[in-house]
């Protein structure tokens, strides 16, 4: 659907041009042609275009969409003023005839063809009207041939200009509309990439769902097993560890699947503000209870309070995910520094790894790729999903004492900031 809000727009910007442009023009055929114009004719169809210009900007301050009906119904009032004014002002001879090609060169360019040739059948029958219907500006006489020679290269002067004013008008308005049709295109390509990012959510959502119902038979069935082993190696302590040590990896499993199936209630009821640095640090303490093997170092770099955020399973998740990638490159002395100012959030993890190849940075985000030779790479996807619900992002960089810094911009709330 085309923006014909905009459009109408423009068009009261070419409406203010024109009545400034028509009424130096009649101020200088009265005064300096000496032409018999009838002022207050004149003056009452500017007004009447200056007042419908003024009502335009007012109906443009409301919320209602502008459809193709109305903007037509404008640009035919425009031809209808056009043509008053001609008519007064020596019709077909006036040099500014050609104003009449600009509603028609807009009603071409941004509605229907149905109503471009309506247009164009009713500029036609003005022009052609107006070949034999006006008031003429100047009574020519016979005996003033060099009047009337006069007069003519005064028209050719008026057309020229005329030309240039319509060629700049007609220039402008075709330049604001693809200005204005390029924006949105950009916000279809931006609601394309939305569309194709909510499907590939719903693709993992749905494998994900499949595979927690798929596991869990085979997860009974290891189950089972393991207690048969155990109760029939009653005497083998050094068995019986390995069977404990897989039947708590197998119960830990399970676990996980039955918090995945309830995991829609617990991202509802977990929603709560809570401080950024305690959420970090109830993460990263979930975090060194995973990986032992990690050593890291955690700085503040702000002062006062700690700004709230809402403290969700997703977002904790994802907090966990960046520090997984980081200690799956190197697990030692990772550093974490947490900062935050009126406007937003920043924490960064800089751990020792070898770094992003040139490949990996261009894929980075993207489902389904993984840099760590193991794993879905679904993890950096999902993180940057769910930070983009708080308008938050996540970028990784190599940094240049080697490694990879990974930032994560968090927006502040607008009633936050002001606390």
């Amino acid at each position: 659907m085309a923006n014909h809000h905009h459009n109408l727009l423009q068009l009261t910007y070419i409406r203010t041009v024109t009545l400034f442009g028509q009424s130096a023009a009649i101020l200088f055929a009265l005064y300096i042609l000496q032409a018999s114009l009838n002022v207050w004719i004149l003056a009452s169809t500017l007004a009447a275009m200056a007042l419908m210009n003024l009502a335009t900007y007012a109906r443009l301050r409301s919320g209602w969409p502008v459809t193709e009906p109305e903007f037509f119904t404008q640009l035919v009032a425009d031809v209808v003023l056009y043509g008053c004014l001609l008519f007064q002002t020596g019709g077909a001879t006036n040099p500014f005839i050609f104003l009449l090609l600009v509603p028609l060169i807009i009603t071409a360019a941004t509605l229907s063809q149905r109503l471009s040739l309506l247009m164009g059948v009713l500029v036609i029958s003005i022009y052609s009207s107006l070949l034999f219907y006006f008031i003429p500006i100047i009574e020519p006489e016979a005996h003033h041939q060099h009047a009337l020679l006069s007069l003519f290269d005064l028209h050719i002067t008026g057309m020229w200009i005329n030309f240039i004013l319509t060629v700049g008008v007609v220039t402008w308005f075709i330049v604001q509309m693809r200005q204005s049709m390029h924006r949105q295109q950009e916000r279809l390509e931006e609601e394309r990439e939305k569309r194709i990012h909510d499907q590939q959510l719903l693709s993992l959502a749905t494998m994900a769902a499949g595979t927690a119902h798929e596991l869990g038979t085979p997860l009974s069935t290891m189950r089972v097993l393991v207690s048969e082993l155990q109760a029939e190696h009653e005497n083998d302590p050094d068995l019986q560890e390995d069977l404990a040590l897989m039947r708590q990896q197998i119960d830990a499993c399970s676990e996980r699947l039955r918090q995945f199936t309830r995991s829609v209630q617990e991202e509802q009821a977990s929603q709560r503000e809570e401080a950024i640095d305690e959420v970090l640090d109830d993460v990263i303490e979930q975090w060194c209870i995973q990986r032992p093997d990690v050593s890291h170092r955690l700085t503040r770099e702000s002062a006062g309070a700690a700004p709230p955020v809402n403290n969700s399973t997703s977002l904790r998740q994802s907090l966990l995910n960046l520090l997984n990638n980081a200690a799956d490159a190197n697990p030692v002395d990772i550093r974490i520094a947490l900062y935050w100012n009126a406007e937003q959030i920043r924490l960064t993890i800089h751990d020792q790894g070898p770094g992003l190849s040139l490949e990996a940075h261009d894929n980075l985000g993207k489902p389904f790729v993984t840099t760590k030779g193991r794993g879905l790479g679904i993890g950096l996807f999902l993180t940057a999903t769910t930070l983009a619900r708080y308008d938050g992002s996540v970028r990784l960089y190599n940094h240049p004492e080697g490694g990879t810094l990974t930032e994560v911009i968090i927006p502040r709330s607008r009633s936050d900031a002001e606390l």
